[in-house]
């Protein structure tokens, strides 16, 4: 799955982690980016915490960098 780290004036793309993050499908219910400033990191931030924590792997690309569960 793709990152796509986006700013919060920015709409994300589907099928990526920030999208899921801000989406009201997840168990949360789409809490994540609803306070200005915070949209963008969570698919920057979140999967490598899980990749040290070993529940996902990450590419390590300049550009265009993926996760998987593991």
């Amino acid at each position: 799955m793709d990152l796509g780290s986006k700013d919060e004036k920015v709409e994300t793309k589907p099928d990526t982690v920030e999208h899921w993050g801000r989406s009201s499908d997840n168990p949360i219910g789409g809490w994540y980016g609803l306070k200005k400033g915070f949209k963008g990191r969570f698919g920057m931030y979140i999967p490598p915490l899980m990749e040290a924590l070993g529940l996902a792997e990450v590419t390590h690309n300049k550009r265009g960098n993926k996760m998987r569960a593991k």
